[in-house]
């Protein structure tokens, strides 16, 4: 058991420091600069590629924070389970126009995985207790 959350620890620090980096990119990046990097980007707004990296962004404070204030835990699986849905809209986007889309089915894995591993965090004792 153990082993486990060490694993899913370091497969969520990885999908944090990658899903922010590129969140962090898309916002600060000029689009003409962005769109020169990113072919995707050309095909949408300036406003669809500023949305995005807030969506990501969102994401990875949605999976740390409740970490760090002890609070909210059952925000993580949905945070990376938004993240999955984001890299899920990757995959298509790059396959649909011809790209490579690798590394973004790797992070859909990834949280795919964070997200069905951190199910657990949804569950809550008083909610149980009225169900049943």
């Amino acid at each position: 058991m153990k082993v486990k959350k060490i694993i899913v620890g370091v497969a969520q620090g990885f999908l944090s420091i990658a899903m922010l980096g590129s969140g962090v990119m898309k916002i600060m990046t000029p689009y003409e600069e962005l769109a020169s990097q990113m072919s995707w980007a050309e095909n949408v707004s300036p406003f669809i590629v500023t949305l995005i990296g807030l969506l990501e962004v969102i994401g990875v404070i949605g999976m740390n924070l409740p970490y760090l204030i002890k609070k909210y835990k059952r925000i993580v699986p949905i945070a990376a389970g938004s993240l999955a849905l984001t890299m899920l809209g990757a995959v298509v986007t790059h396959m649909l126009i011809g790209e490579n889309f690798i590394a973004a089915l790797v992070l859909l894995a990834i949280a795919s995985f964070v997200t069905y591993s951190r199910l657990e965090l949804l569950k809550n004792d008083s909610f149980q207790t009225i169900t049943q």
